[in-house]
């Protein structure tokens, strides 16, 4: 059969999306459950969040949304409108979740690199799935699609250096063991993503 007489794909419906984007943003609470308890870091707005929770005291989920707002002008301006909205409604259902869930989830202790394997699938899963449905966790990831599409700067490694200048500035808030194993987290989210999501592998778009 050729390509323009296969079915086109099926767009997520509305409830599909409704479903879709408080299961990533909780997957991802989660995530960052097993993170604050052993004191770990990730990359972009959400790395830049965590540690200033630990230097601050600040709640995490006021910070995460603070630095976000900025964001949606390139996210409208790059992805469009709805996937702004999207991803709006999916930043702060992370940061409403994560304010909360350490009065619904209390865990005793954690084994460091468990919490670095573990956080880094939860996010990766809670990403993918806001991926798949046209939204995301905001950041610098928008503002790279931005600089590449206005200035010809390659999104992949503005992302690259922005993720390891954070994780270079974890060294004076963290000890090195915990930026190592904030390394391993970041190495597992993004094998998730890598493996998972391809072009042509995943039929349903919105």
């Amino acid at each position: 059969m050729s390509d323009e007489a296969r079915e086109q794909p099926a767009r997520h419906r509305l409830y599909e999306d409704i479903l879709a984007l408080p299961t990533g943003a909780l997957a991802v609470a989660i995530g960052l459950i097993f993170y604050t308890e052993s004191r770990l870091t990730t990359g972009s707005t959400s790395g830049l969040a965590l540690l200033s929770h630990y230097a601050t005291g600040v709640d995490f989920g006021v910070v995460f949304f603070a630095i976000n707002l900025p964001f949606y002008i390139f996210a409208v301006l790059r992805m469009g409108l709805k996937f702004a909205i999207k991803t709006f409604i999916s930043v702060s259902m992370v940061s409403i979740f994560s304010t909360f869930m350490p009065g619904w989830v209390r865990l005793d202790a954690v084994d460091p690199v468990f919490a670095a394997i573990a956080g880094g699938m939860l996010f990766g899963l809670g990403a993918l799935i806001l991926i798949r449905h046209k939204a995301s966790l905001g950041g610098v990831t928008i503002l790279g699609l931005y600089l590449q599409q206005k200035f010809g700067i390659r999104a992949g490694l503005f992302q690259l250096g922005v993720d390891a200048a954070i994780l270079m500035l974890a060294l004076f808030v963290l000890p090195w063991d915990k930026v190592a194993l904030s390394l391993l987290g970041a190495v597992v989210f993004n094998l998730i993503i890598a493996i998972n999501h391809r072009p042509g592998r995943y039929s349903g778009f919105s």
